[in-house]
């Protein structure tokens, strides 16, 4: 039975409103056995989304004639190890949600689209996320996400933001693409925090042939300091593989910065692909200066269009006060981690 009947019956049984003229389920089930060592612990697991990130979801999409449309996106992440949902947050300042239900973390939205472009409205990715994932061989995804992400300061905003107003434009203005958007934390007008978790992004970029290239900003307006971010990145593709870069920039008023950048590629070996990425991520504090690199190998082998199996290794290396480590080790300051994911990603 096709997807969408499935979904509307779905929705049918729960008194949803039948209007739609497409409605989809949709998801990924991605299950990982990851191994972390360190200089003080190792750990082994099995956990989820090594390759792609789990969840379920729904989305739909009415045709209101006259070249517009209207669209609702459902999607909740989905913890397939033990049966459990995503974090998330109602104000983008701390987590509200221990994801022991299923939430709609990853996006909750509702779409005006038509000539003008699209309006959407509701909890989405940022755009300053964007240019961090695209742009990484391994979708900031997996013990080989990059250190870029792994490490920013960025704050809660950094992938997704809630009560967002955003918007997109139109996809016919010859390879040329933008997104912006303002988010709030809807705070009291007479609390002290009363700004905290707003923010306001923009992206713009241009994808033509085998380029593709971005940049972002973003502001966030916390009591502690405001973080602002600034990120570009871009892909390259030579036919024989792809080449991908970014670099990323974050800055908190009246505490610390951070930078780094990524280059990696994308390389296809029959029915696979390879993975491979260079990562570094730097904070700038008085005198230490922690660095951490990551060095990441990965090969994806696809039984079909939507069952694959993967292998990915790290291995990560701390410079002047630095203790991060991967897939749950603990190592010392200025130890080196290493990480291993093998996994079946299953996606319907």
């Amino acid at each position: 039975m096709k997807k969408s009947l499935i979904a509307l019956a779905v929705l049918a049984a729960s008194g949803a409103a039948m209007a739609q003229s497409s409605v989809t389920l949709f998801g990924v089930v991605d299950a990982t056995y990851a191994y972390g060592s360190g200089s003080v612990s190792n750990k082994s697991q099995l956990t989820n989304s090594g390759y792609n990130s789990s969840r379920l979801g729904f989305r739909g999409v009415e045709d209101l004639g006259g070249g517009m449309s209207a669209s609702f996106w459902l999607e909740a992440g989905l913890n397939n190890d033990n049966g459990t949902g995503g974090v998330t947050n109602t104000n983008n300042q701390a987590a509200t949600s221990t994801g022991g239900g299923l939430t709609f973390n990853r996006r909750s939205t509702v779409s005006l689209n038509g000539g003008f472009g699209e309006v959407r409205l509701g909890r989405d990715y940022t755009p300053q996320y964007w240019n961090l994932v695209v742009f990484d061989p391994f979708g900031n995804v997996g013990v080989g996400a990059s250190q870029t992400l792994m490490s920013s300061l960025g704050g809660p905003t950094t992938v997704r933001a809630s009560n967002s107003i955003g918007y997109f434009l139109p996809g016919n203005l010859g390879g040329f693409y933008g997104q912006a958007q303002y988010y709030m934390g809807e705070n009291n007008s007479n609390a002290a925090n009363k700004k905290d978790g707003n923010g306001l992004a923009l992206r713009a970029g241009y994808a033509n042939g085998p380029i593709n290239a971005a940049i972002a900003f973003s502001e966030t307006k916390f009591l502690k300091g405001n973080i602002k971010a600034v990120n570009l990145g871009g892909q390259y593709d030579l036919g024989v593989a792809k080449i991908m870069a970014h670099y990323n920039q974050d800055k908190i008023s009246g505490g610390n910065d951070g930078k780094g950048f990524l280059i990696g590629g994308l390389v296809p070996v029959g029915a696979g692909e390879v993975r491979l990425a260079y990562s570094t991520y730097k904070i700038d504090t008085v005198g230490a200066d922690p660095r951490t690199n990551k060095l990441a190998l990965g090969y994806v082998h696809n039984l079909s269009k939507r069952t694959a199996l993967y292998a990915t290794y790290a291995h990560l290396t701390n410079k002047n006060g630095a203790a991060q480590a991967l897939n749950g080790a603990v190592t010392g300051v200025n130890s080196n981690s290493n990480g291993y994911d093998f996994g079946i990603r299953h996606s319907f």
